[in-house]
């Protein structure tokens, strides 16, 4: 059994860990760190869990498990992993953006890899450090990817997406409050979002020159899902743009080109994202949806665990959505 520690776990991507963690074949968790909560029932935090585990969460670490998962706010997981130190054996996947550009991704000797499995796979197989990508980051490259690899993403792109609360996480902000939320929607960080940065490295690595993203992200009245709608100018038919998707996507699992149009409801509560290609004289939509907790962090993270111990690259991660 592969024990596995989850550094951060009383927030909702430690969360889901611990669920996805709990039913796995192959995984033991060792231990659930929280510097708020040492001591405390993992279902204080959880209540979910009230009844299927009296593991409680700890202040202090194991440094000889077999896999540790950071899910701590950004710029912390550096922090963390300078003050304590794990055995030269131990896998790290990193849920934060400390690591996820190139400019980071070597810490204090460890090489990150970034964790897109669509296109990273191979590397993944062989890595210790992980850099999980970011929830936004996953939607919109997995929606551009496919023109990149072919040289046709050289005009500009449009992106809109809609995220659900629990992408802000779970500390209570003035946007995240039911009162606020509901009924409610509207955009923050316009065309500035950090998630930028990694989905231009990775569609720069297939295309240099492509083209400028404008990126609008919107906070939803849901609390999970993304969905995503980027457009731009494209001359080949529709049916030429799904085969290309179609030729991309042909060896992964949990990316699927569609032929109806998507909703959130078919991808909430699972680690899949589903795309759908629409083209209007002369532009090309594309939309792309997942589970900004589950393909946008803690599944993708479990992919990425799978992987790198040789597993089935969906062992654990077989979930249906609930679309009633």
């Amino acid at each position: 059994m592969i024990k596995a520690a989850i550094i951060g776990g009383s927030g909702y991507t430690g969360g889901e860990l611990i669920r996805i963690l709990s039913n796995h074949p192959e995984v033991e968790i060792d231990f659930v760190f929280s510097t708020t909560r040492a001591g405390k029932k993992l279902s204080t935090a959880h209540p979910d869990l009230l009844g299927l585990t009296e593991m409680k969460f700890t202040g202090t670490v194991n440094p000889n498990v077999d896999v540790v998962f950071l899910c701590l706010g950004h710029g912390n997981s550096s922090k963390f992993l300078h003050e304590n130190i794990f055995s030269n054996s131990t896998k790290i996947v990193d849920l934060s953006n400390d690591f996820r550009l190139e400019k980071d991704a070597i810490f204090e000797g460890k090489e990150f890899i970034y964790g897109l499995p669509e296109i990273n796979k191979a590397q993944i197989e062989k890595a210790n450090y992980i850099a999980n990508p970011g929830c936004f980051a996953t939607a919109i490259q997995l929606a551009l990817l496919p023109l990149a690899k072919v040289g046709l993403l050289d005009k500009d792109v449009h992106i809109n997406a809609v995220t659900g609360s629990t992408g802000a996480g779970i500390s209570p902000s003035a946007t995240s409050h039911f009162s606020w939320r509901n009924n409610n929607v509207s955009w923050y960080k316009p065309f500035t979002h950090q998630h930028l940065g990694e989905i231009n490295e990775s569609l720069k690595s297939f295309q240099k020159d492509s083209g400028e993203l404008f990126f609008l992200p919107n906070r939803g009245n849901f609390t999970r899902g993304i969905l995503a709608t980027a457009y731009t100018k494209f001359d080949g038919t529709v049916e030429q743009a799904i085969q290309l998707y179609k030729d991309f996507y042909a060896d992964t699992i949990f990316t699927q080109v569609a032929e109806a149009p998507i909703n959130l409801k078919q991808i909430v509560n699972t680690n899949q994202c589903h795309i759908h290609l629409h083209k209007h004289e002369g532009v090309l939509l594309i939309t792309s949806a997942i589970d900004n907790l589950l393909k946008g962090a803690s599944g993708q993270a479990v992919q990425n665990m799978n992987l790198m111990f040789g597993l089935n690259e969906n062992i654990g991660l077989n979930l249906k959505a609930g679309v009633f």
